[in-house]
């Protein structure tokens, strides 16, 4: 999206606010599935917890794909907006056998990974397919906190469990459908996913009746000018001829499945927020803007880096700035940032907003969460109503003191 159009739908529906480029979605899922057209059978599950707005989830309905899903409430949200359960996979961590029965009751892909759920659940529903979480021990991306198939992880059961998943399977007799792995976000070198791939090839050879296997996710895209990303064409030549080979070695046809949810959604999302004040002090240039982490948090969370940009001035002469919000704590958005000359009632846009912003947003402070719009076709439409005072109240039980 142009500058000129996000200011425009900044001041139709004020800020701060969450806006969504529904092309650069398509496009996004057009790429992936492009780099493995030549697999027969291929299944991308976008992963709701990345943005879950039904407006969104419809769109990705539209263009073919199914859901990732980890808690029954994903999953309801995944049947609401007309996604068929066999199109649905739930892959939780650490919840209760209650969810997990429940989930299994609506006909959803259940997706284990821990050796004690496995074996209580194989033992009551051996006929329910189930699918096994494996994790390969391999780090493939940089951030501890997004990577997932390290040793250290508490996700999926340990490859070096094996001979125990197998001894469970053998005695509930459980039917086992699919093998999955989830190496986490910002894949840096295709060749260690290749790796850990290569681990989940050997696993599979293990069970006989699989239906696909699936790779997660964790493809990086890029923060910044020059950044580095996942080389998805790359890697869907590589995996494609290794995937098709295995195909053949294992004598039946495979769905290959994957589960991005920031590949699809990140670089299509633009936070918008209004300056408050321009602070000068003694050694930084503060601007300070109408939101703060309980809008978007990932920056103080994990480090995270949003490009800035002054959409009200894209074109002044750059100055250094420190964004901060106005949450009571420490809530900086950016040090030192050079950003276009900043003034009082200025606009500025956060780049890659699409996944884990929204999501992630709270009520701290008593503060509204923001509305979200969808940029289609040229045109804004309203998919989240910015929260009132009455919301802030309504599951609240005023008693007599």
């Amino acid at each position: 999206m142009e500058s000129n159009q996000l200011l425009s739908v900044a001041e139709e529906f004020g800020c701060p606010l969450y806006v969504y480029d529904a092309a650069k979605i398509e496009s996004q899922y057009n790429r992936l599935t492009n780099a493995f057209s030549k697999v027969e059978k291929l299944r991308i599950n976008y992963a709701v917890k990345a943005l879950s707005n039904l407006s969104v989830l419809k769109l990705l309905k539209k263009m073919g794909s199914g859901l990732d899903t980890v808690s029954i409430q994903e999953v309801q949200l995944g049947l609401h907006a007309g996604f068929a359960p066999d199109h649905i996979i739930y892959t939780p961590n650490g919840v209760s056998m209650d969810e997990i029965e429940e989930v299994a009751a609506l006909g959803v892909q259940i997706n284990i990974d821990n050796l004690s759920i496995l074996e209580q659940f194989g033992a009551k529903h051996p006929n329910t397919p189930v699918c096994i979480r494996i994790n390969p021990h391999v780090m493939a991306g940089g951030n501890t906190n997004i990577s997932v198939g390290h040793i250290d992880s508490k996700f999926g059961i340990s490859i070096h469990q094996l001979p125990h998943l197998l001894r469970i399977v053998e005695n509930t007799k459980m039917h086992i459908n699919g093998i999955h792995m989830h190496t986490g976000s910002d894949i840096l070198d295709i060749e260690v996913f290749l790796y850990a791939a290569e681990i989940l090839f050997d696993t599979a050879k293990h069970f006989k009746e699989l239906d696909f296997i699936d790779f997660g996710s964790g493809f990086k895209v890029p923060y910044k000018k020059g950044d580095i990303e996942t080389n998805v064409e790359e890697l869907g030549k590589k995996l494609t001829k290794r995937f098709l080979a295995f195909e053949k070695e294992y004598g039946r046809e495979l769905t290959l499945t994957f589960e991005p949810g920031k590949f699809l959604v990140s670089e299509a999302g633009f936070f918008l927020a209004k300056v408050n004040v321009v602070k000068q002090t003694t050694s930084t240039v503060f601007a300070g803007i109408d939101t703060g982490f309980n809008h978007l948090i990932r920056p103080m969370f994990y480090g995270s880096e949003h490009f800035i940009e002054n959409i009200s001035h894209p074109k002044g002469k750059e100055r250094f700035y420190s964004v901060v919000g106005y949450i009571c704590e420490t809530d900086t958005f950016a040090t030192n940032r050079r950003i276009s000359e900043i003034k009082e009632g200025d606009i500025l846009s956060f780049r890659n907003a699409g996944a884990y912003c929204f999501t992630m947003a709270s009520n701290y402070n008593s503060r509204f969460k923001p509305a979200e719009v969808l940029w289609k076709d040229d045109k804004a439409h309203l998919i989240r109503q910015r929260e009132t005072f009455e919301d802030i109240l309504r599951n609240q039980v005023e008693i007599e003191l």
